[in-house]
């Protein structure tokens, strides 16, 4: 595979130049200032480039300013990327801008579909862009920046509140910006999103001399990672489906801070939160990072503009484990090879990217299963057919339930796609965006991780369903209330509240237990009938009638949105089959139940009320 390395980031994103003092010598240029700082990469010819090779400014200057002069801080900002890395690395830099990473296209589709402006048809990216490639499914042509909202003008499909909630709030995640500036959000934009290591603290640990240790906003090193790391995705996957904390085992609590420290104070904060610690992803226990399952297309991008993050995928867990009747492919389901696989007989390895380590994978494929495997796999076939892996082998997922955002016109904020500042690779900053878009806080109604839901995603099999944009909008003018916990309408007449398709990257080898899918209501999409909407809403005035884990009835009528094409609540038919299924295991083990759920004869059902007899004395 095409390495895809970033060309001498060198002093990028936030590094504080300490020179006031420094004595400056002709021989060295800039390393007169910047004596001990690492070698940006040993990859051959990269570690002959100079530091304006790819920084620009004046590496002869004997001043700071002069120095400086029209430096780029950080080289691989896709503002100037084409003339950094992009002079070797052309297609990848040219793919990346048309990734999902880039466009943001499925966030965008969502959450404006959800505030009623749009159907599920992605239209607007971050940026004006068009494609490489067209003609695959889930790809558009082109699409254009996302609008501004102004609350002078009336709302409309062209401005809406939701465009501002992007701008100011969920568009921060994405390469043409930098981290938000807080515990676990920092990092840079561009290739160094990905290829520069920041800690959760982002704080320097190199051996610069000019750079202030103290200082956050720091990468660890002066180093290119060709092998992202588990808590570099995660700096930014750690809002919406969450996949990135959840693999580590993460789940964002109620806010409390507790168990409290040694001193008595309160835990500290990541990502803005606090964090309970459960069963983390088996992948992840065995020492497998995100980039030995995902692939560089899935990453980089390939030249398509793909409008939901589903259709860019293209690895299946059949790619590595196979299925109970075929062999692993050691291929994703476009056909590219997987070159971290081997095969060697009947034995499948995996070698993972970061530490080299030797991994053997388990194969479906003539091995033997558990009792309740052959059940689940082989004797109910149906399963490996119609469902997702993940839909039994999630032992959890992240439910946050309602989304409650209070936007302040008022109060000018920053807007992740508009800045300024003289050196266009610092556009991406938190400090630098211009203050066109408006001020929200977020809060939530309870968080939960048990008994997530099921439904039908966009390639029609069962799928674990979680909340997805669940918003309740206030919006004020300072003191003056103007809208209270507004909910919108889709232009296909559902509550703009939603439930979505998620893989959760909570993988176990246990899976969920029969009952819990066929007998409770709430996996069903049902809910669990206990939260009561009307109590919570002040003078107990909901703007919905249903509770929010809820988002189909009894008729299988769809209560609440979902954002994902084709991706759909079960149907009234499906509900009763999977319950009926429910009220044979209230008296039978699943190993007595056959395929059409019915009782083979009399003489098994005697059976069986013998055997509970017996164990009842």
């Amino acid at each position: 595979m095409k390495k895809l390395v970033t060309i001498g980031l060198a002093l990028f994103s936030a590094f504080a130049m300490q020179t006031a003092n420094a004595e400056w010598n002709e021989n060295k240029g800039c390393l007169s200032c910047h004596e001990g700082i690492e070698q940006f990469s040993d990859v051959s010819m990269m570690d002959e480039l100079s530091c304006t090779d790819c920084h620009n400014g004046d590496g002869a200057a004997t001043t700071l300013e002069k120095g400086h002069q029209e430096l780029w801080v950080n080289p691989t900002d896709l503002r100037v990327v084409a003339k950094t890395c992009g002079s070797c690395h052309e297609e990848e830099v040219e793919n990346a801008k048309t990734s999902i990473h880039a466009t943001m296209s499925g966030m965008i589709s969502g959450t404006r579909y959800n505030f009623g402006s749009q159907s599920r048809d992605s239209i607007h990216a971050t940026y004006d862009v068009k494609a490489l490639k067209t003609g695959r499914e889930g790809t558009v042509a082109a699409l254009t920046q996302l609008p501004s909202y102004d609350p002078a003008q009336p709302e409309s499909a062209t401005n809406s509140p939701g465009d501002d909630y992007l701008r100011n709030q969920c568009l921060r995640c994405h390469l043409w910006s930098d981290g938000h500036q807080r515990d676990g959000d920092y990092r840079a934009s561009g290739c160094a999103a990905c290829h520069v290591e920041y800690s959760n603290a982002a704080t320097y640990e190199g051996d610069d001399k000019a750079i202030d240790k103290s200082q956050k906003d720091r990468p660890r090193k002066h180093k290119m990672s060709r092998a992202p790391s588990v808590d570099q995705c995660q700096h930014c996957h750690n809002r919406g489906g969450r996949t990135g904390v959840s693999y580590k085992g993460m789940m964002e609590s109620d806010g409390y801070g507790t168990p409290f420290k040694e001193d008595g104070s309160k835990q500290g904060k990541l990502h803005g939160k606090h964090y309970n610690f459960l069963e983390a992803d088996l992948h992840f226990d065995a020492g497998m990072s995100c980039i030995d399952c995902h692939t560089k297309n899935e990453m980089h991008g390939d030249g398509y503009l793909y409008t939901k993050k589903e259709y860019a995928l293209e690895v299946r867990c059949e790619s590595c484990h196979g299925t109970t009747n075929s062999d692993a492919t050691l291929a994703t389901s476009r056909g590219n090879p997987l070159n971290n696989l081997k095969r060697e007989a009947k034995v499948v390895t995996l070698t993972t990217k970061i530490d080299g380590k030797q991994l053997n994978v388990p194969q479906l494929n003539g091995t033997e299963l558990s009792e309740e495997g052959y059940v689940a796999m082989v004797k109910i076939a149906s399963h490996m057919e119609k469902m997702e892996c993940s839909t039994c082998h999630a032992a959890w997922a992240p439910q946050c339930y309602g989304c409650h955002a209070k936007q302040d016109i008022g109060k000018p904020n920053g807007d992740w796609l508009d800045a300024e500042h003289s050196d266009i690779s610092q556009l991406g900053k938190k400090a630098n965006l211009k203050k066109n878009a408006f001020s929200w806080n977020e809060s939530r109604s309870y968080v939960r991780w048990e008994n997530p839901a099921l439904g039908i995603n966009h390639r029609g099999k069962v799928s674990t369903f979680v909340p997805g944009c669940q918003v309740f909008l206030t919006q004020v003018d300072g003191e003056k209330a103007i809208v209270s916990n507004k909910t919108y309408t889709t232009t296909d007449g559902t509550s703009g509240i939603s439930h979505n398709p998620i893989q959760p990257h909570t993988m176990s080898k246990r899976s969920r237990t029969c009952e819990e899918c066929h007998t409770n209501p709430k996996v069903l999409g049902l809910g669990s009938g206990n939260y009561d909407i009307e109590g919570n809403f002040p003078d107990g005035k909901a703007p919905i009638d249903f509770e929010l884990e809820r988002f189909v009835d009894e008729e299988g009528n769809q209560l609440q949105s979902t954002s994902h094409k084709g991706a759909r609540p079960f149907n009234k038919e499906e509900m009763q089959r999977i319950s009926k299924v429910g009220t044979c295991l209230a008296c039978h083990g699943s190993k007595e139940i056959n395929v059409d759920v019915k009782a083979p004869n009399d003489v098994t059902h005697t059976k069986v009320i013998q055997r509970m007899v017996e164990k009842a004395r």
